[in-house]
C-alpha cells in the first residue's frame, strides 16, 4: 500500500508540475510598434520624405537603450527604411520581414520570442497588432492617413498578461 501511495503521489505531482509549466507563462518583455515613417506622395512603394528620414532616426534614438533585440518589418522600402537607422546604430541586430497581412502568425512570434522587439507596420495594419495585446479597455482604431506620431508601448508579463500604451515620439526624451 506505501508504494502504491508513492506511486500516486509522483503521478499527481508530476501533473501538477505539468499543468504548471503548460500555463499562461511568458518571457517578459517589451514590443514597440510604429507605422513607418512619413513618406513621398508619388509611387506605389515609396521612399521616406525628408521628415520621415529625420522621424526613423528619432526613433533609432528613442529605442537605442531599449535592449531591442528583433526587428520586424513589412517587406516595403517605407517600413525597412523606419527601421534602417536603429538596425545600423545596435550591432547584430537585423530586420525580419513579416507578412502585412498574417497578423496572428506575427503575433505568435512576437509572443515566442525572448527580449525587446520593434514592429514596423501601415496605418490600417498596425492597429489588427496591437489590439491582440489590449486585455481591458477600448481597442485601438486604424491610424489616420497623416498620423504618423505614435509609439505603441505593449508590455508583457511573466504571468501572461499585457498591457498597451500609446505615446507620442515626443514624450521620449
Amino acid at each position: 500500500m506505501k508504494k502504491q501511495f508513492g506511486f500516486y503521489t509522483a503521478i499527481v505531482f508530476l501533473a501538477v508540475l505539468l499543468l504548471w509549466s503548460c500555463g499562461a507563462k511568458q518571457e517578459p518583455k517589451t514590443i514597440y510598434v510604429v507605422r513607418h515613417a512619413e513618406k513621398l506622395l508619388t509611387g506605389d512603394d515609396p521612399y521616406l520624405s525628408v521628415a520621415g528620414t529625420v522621424r526613423s532616426k528619432k526613433l533609432a534614438e528613442i529605442l537605442s537603450d531599449k535592449q531591442i533585440e528583433h526587428v520586424f518589418s513589412t517587406d516595403f522600402i517605407r517600413t525597412r527604411a523606419t527601421a534602417q537607422p536603429l538596425i545600423e546604430k545596435i550591432p547584430g541586430l537585423t530586420l525580419e520581414i513579416y507578412e502585412v497581412r498574417k497578423h496572428d502568425d506575427l503575433v505568435k512570434e512576437l509572443r515566442k520570442r525572448k527580449g525587446n522587439m520593434l514592429v514596423v507596420g501601415h496605418s490600417n495594419t498596425i492597429h489588427h497588432v496591437v489590439n491582440y495585446f489590449v486585455q481591458e479597455g477600448e481597442q485601438y482604431p486604424e491610424l489616420e492617413d497623416l498620423e504618423y506620431g505614435y509609439i505603441f508601448e505593449i508590455t508583457l508579463e511573466k504571468d501572461g498578461s499585457s498591457s498597451v500604451a500609446r505615446r507620442e515620439y515626443r514624450e521620449f526624451n
